[in-house]
């Protein structure tokens, strides 16, 4: 069984004694619920409202810690972007989610690998070859080697850029990191060798 958008200490620590018993359980986390806390939706911004919704403090240490100790096995984006008017609908009306998918390496490294919670190896496995185990895909986060299917990602992960939500190849702008600071950034994508992004720029 997998959890996917795994958001509690409770239940990091009831996944943490299914794995101890031997059950087959994986997990994933989403990088806005290790890096934001409750308190933001104390501004009633629907930009920060999420399903499930942002936790407390505890509750991202306990994700850090299930992800340094390997009860949480992947990192998912849970990419959910929204056109700017239902995102400026009132807090209860407006609907959940967030982008994630250009944010979430960068996210990983800041919040993740530059404070020591995790190796630079750790985290890249969290977003590309567990996920890829979990998801039975063996094509994907496999070792480069000549004649293998170019599912490829280069990443800068010493690149230090701020987040403007102008700039992100999305249509939709739902970003709660705006302006944000950020080390580590995806320079250039392959998928079947065909280029995706190039120079950080999205082939359209």
């Amino acid at each position: 069984m997998h959890f996917l958008h795994v958001s509690t200490a409770g239940a990091v620590e009831r996944i943490r004694v299914a794995k101890n018993r031997g059950l087959a359980v994986t997990a994933e986390v989403a990088p806005h619920h290790f890096t934001l806390t409750d308190e933001y939706c104390a501004t009633f911004d629907p930009i920060y409202k999420v399903h499930p919704p942002l936790r407390t403090g505890a509750d991202v240490e306990a994700l850090k810690r299930g992800l340094a100790d390997g009860t949480i096995d992947a990192i998912a984006t849970d990419h959910a972007p929204h056109p700017v008017e239902q995102k400026e609908r009132p807090f209860e009306e407006a609907p959940p989610g967030m982008l994630g998918l250009e944010t979430a390496l960068a996210l990983t490294l800041t919040e993740l690998v530059e404070p020591g919670v995790l190796s630079l190896g750790d985290a890249l496995a969290l977003l590309s070859w567990r996920p890829a185990a979990i998801a039975g895909l063996p094509s994907h986060g496999q070792a480069i080697a000549a004649g293998a299917v170019a599912h490829l990602c280069v990443i800068d992960p010493s690149e230090s850029w701020e987040v403007d939500p102008r700039r992100l190849a999305s249509k939709a702008r739902n970003t709660p990191f705006a302006r944000r600071k950020l080390t580590g950034r995806v320079r250039h994508t392959l998928r079947a060798g065909e280029p995706v992004v190039v120079d950080g720029e999205a082939q359209r």
